[in-house]
């Protein structure tokens, strides 16, 4: 080959790269998640430590060792033992007056953890349901804590009663100042994009999207990373557990499992919102749980540290 040749060659070859990278950046820039990526601001990811992976020990001591584990926020759990062997009691009962949410929620601010989310402990497709809900939603805004969490039956849910009653509590969470969230939990309602096309049908702004991705690989075997991208612009807050297909099928605290953390923030990154990172699960796979409480720090201090690296990394991007 002449020196002329292999120059035009190398000419031709060098305009046919910068076409391709200019295609790609274009249709990159066209695509929705880098519009939104580009338009608005960075979101404000608010990690939380859940009192569950301490329910058999007294809420106080949870409350101690989560803000001791070094975390800022908390979502109540549902149960504690109070004393060793005794009954499970419920953080806040379905029918607590509003007082007591009012003095818990400034308990937790005293020992300085803001409360942000507190489980409805009840299906939405329960009898009760309404009722049940439209209190927890006034137990939430008198406690100032900005969401309540809901989730259905794992053999799935009564999809017409769901959105007729989520059209009813819409109003009431919105004029409470409260969002109701609703999160995967296996059967009919076992994916974020199930439960995307339900909020998406109540089409109202008191009630939205939990992502659970621990939840949609366990209950389904569904990849939670190409998930959320069916549901991210209708997720609020997050249930942050992982988990494992091998060795053994089990959820996990995150980080100790197979989800790629990065991949799943990151369609929400950019909604210049807040956004709760409530932590479920903290345990690791295989090895037994801990015994002492203060075995739990340890584990929530690690998580806390693992997906704090995580969502400084995305603030790079």
């Amino acid at each position: 080959m002449t020196f002329l040749a292999g120059k035009l060659l190398f000419m031709d070859h060098t305009l046919s790269r910068r076409r391709f990278l200019g295609a790609s950046v274009a249709a990159l820039a066209t695509s929705p998640t880098w519009l939104q990526a580009q338009s608005k601001e960075p979101t404000e990811f608010q990690l939380a430590c859940m009192t569950l992976p301490y329910g058999q020990f007294p809420l106080k001591r949870a409350l101690q060792g989560i803000r001791a584990a070094g975390f800022d926020y908390v979502a109540w759990g549902t149960t504690h033992r109070e004393t060793p062997g005794g009954d499970r009691i419920p953080v806040m009962p379905t029918d607590a007056p509003m007082h007591r949410a009012k003095a818990l929620g400034q308990e937790c601010r005293d020992m300085g953890l803001t409360p942000l989310m507190m489980f409805s402990t009840v299906y939405p497709e329960h009898k009760d349901g309404l009722q049940i809900l439209t209190h927890r939603l006034k137990q939430a805004a008198a406690a100032g804590i900005p969401q309540v969490l809901t989730f259905g039956h794992t053999q799935g849910g009564n999809r017409p009663d769901w959105v007729e009653r989520f059209k009813q509590l819409g109003p009431i969470a919105r004029d409470l100042g409260v969002t109701l969230v609703v999160k995967q939990h296996g059967g009919e309602t076992g994916t974020g994009e199930a439960c995307a096309e339900i909020i998406r049908e109540v089409n109202d702004s008191g009630v939205r999207v939990n992502y659970d991705a621990g939840n949609v690989m366990d209950y389904l075997n569904v990849d939670p990373i190409p998930d959320i991208q069916k549901c991210a612009d209708v997720v609020h807050s997050f249930c942050m557990k992982d988990h494992r297909n091998w060795p053994e099928d089990r959820d996990c605290g995150p980080g100790w499992g197979e989800i790629d953390h990065y991949r799943l923030l990151h369609p929400v990154a950019w909604t210049g919102r807040d956004m709760p990172l409530c932590c479920e699960n903290i345990f690791k796979p295989l090895v037994p749980r801990p015994e002492q409480p203060e075995g739990i720090d340890d584990l929530a201090r690690s998580v806390r540290k693992y997906l704090q690296t995580v969502i400084a990394g995305l603030k790079t991007l």
